[in-house]
């Protein structure tokens, strides 16, 4: 029972902060976006990214990786290597990224125990290493708009089978609003509205007539 007395206007400890996660991004490339179906590709880009810039407006550690990058999959998506220009991807041969010990190293160097996990395709390369994670003791929350599966079904079912395993579906402007949580903080106001406005469609164009209308300081 809940002691009232004991109440208090403070965040819960399983919010995402950017003092507590780390994003990873697996397997975001042409040949995996070729093989999607279970989204529009368009779309997923545009989420993927949108995460990206989330991340580098509030300094939370990113881990990029792919699979087979110069044999088979390409290189990791443009838009997003654009973001982090100074990163170099992880590349691997194995479809489980937690198999892989330069990727585990990675994610273990953020400090971080809360991972924001997206990729391709959701089925494989997010199943896998969120499986993995969760039995290590990590909380995983799956960015499911900036994941994509061969099929609706498959994505789903992915979805379905994380979830029961303990990991939390969010998407990426959810991921977004979670870290920024109160528009008096200035110093990231304005870089979040700015990706907001690029990549949040019909709330991004909200942000733009708010502004026109009300101020440069419309609150999102």
């Amino acid at each position: 029972m809940t002691d009232i007395s004991q109440v208090t206007p403070a965040p819960g400890p399983d919010l995402l902060t950017p003092d507590n996660c780390a994003v990873l991004f697996v397997d975001h490339q042409p040949q995996m976006f070729f093989a999607t179906g279970s989204g529009d590709r368009t779309a997923i880009i545009n989420s993927t990214v949108g995460l990206a810039k989330a991340a580098k407006v509030f300094d939370v550690p990113v881990v990029l990786s792919t699979v087979a990058a110069e044999s088979f999959s390409g290189p990791l998506l443009p838009q997003l290597a654009a973001v982090f220009p100074d990163q170099e991807p992880i590349d691997r041969t194995s479809m489980n990224a937690w198999e892989d010990a330069a990727f585990v190293e990675a994610v273990k160097a953020t400090g971080r125990t809360k991972l924001v996990v997206a990729g391709l395709w959701t089925e494989v390369c997010v199943v896998l290493p969120t499986l993995s994670a969760l039995s290590q003791g990590y909380e995983v929350y799956v960015v499911t708009d900036a994941s994509g599966g061969v099929s609706p079904q498959a994505h789903e079912h992915a979805v379905q089978r994380m979830v029961q395993a303990g990991a939390v579906p969010v998407t990426w402007v959810q991921v977004l609003l979670e870290l920024q949580r109160d528009w008096a903080r200035t110093e990231t106001y304005v870089p979040v509205t700015e990706v907001v406005k690029e990549h949040a469609g019909a709330y991004g164009l909200g942000v733009v007539y708010a502004q026109a209308v009300i101020g440069a300081h419309a609150a999102g």
